[in-house]
């Protein structure tokens, strides 16, 4: 179930709540090629099959930046914003990429709003989120991230 909001005061209500999971998505390796496509980041750990067969994950795995590009559909799924006005992603205070994702793994975002504050005219919301692989012991990325939020 996401949350739904409509007013700052929504949102300041939900800081320090965990706002629950997104639907698992997979990380095929059609993604992990479009996504070298697109960065021109192609080291053959992401990309070549067979070479990477017999590296360290006996697989492909996706890039880190693909995985963290996932956050905001992800996080659409656990926190609609009907807040007149531009939300826009005002950067990170801290990622890690905990571990890697084979090509084909499954994994669904985890978020927290940790904070709510005026900045100018604007409204910055932080929140603490995880990508979770589907039975995996540890996440493959946690990151804070900011959000600022223009009131028309």
């Amino acid at each position: 179930m996401s949350h739904r909001i409509h007013s700052v005061n929504d949102v300041a209500a939900l800081v320090g709540q965990h706002l629950g999971y997104s639907d698992y998505t997979t990380l095929t390796q059609g993604m992990i090629d479009g996504f070298a496509e697109v960065t021109g980041d192609h080291q053959w750990i992401h990309v070549d099959p067979v070479r990477a067969a017999d590296g360290p994950f006996g697989t492909t795995i996706a890039h880190g930046y693909l995985t963290l590009s996932l956050i905001p559909a992800l996080l659409n799924q656990v926190l609609v914003v009907d807040l007149p006005g531009a939300r826009i992603n005002y950067g990170l205070n801290r990622v890690r990429f905990v571990s890697p994702v084979p090509s084909g793994s499954e994994v669904r975002l985890g978020a927290t709003v940790t904070g709510v504050e005026a900045v100018g005219e604007a409204w910055q919301i932080t929140l603490d989120v995880s990508l979770e692989q589907r039975g995996a012991a540890k996440p493959a990325c946690v990151a804070q991230i900011l959000y600022r939020w223009h009131p028309q």
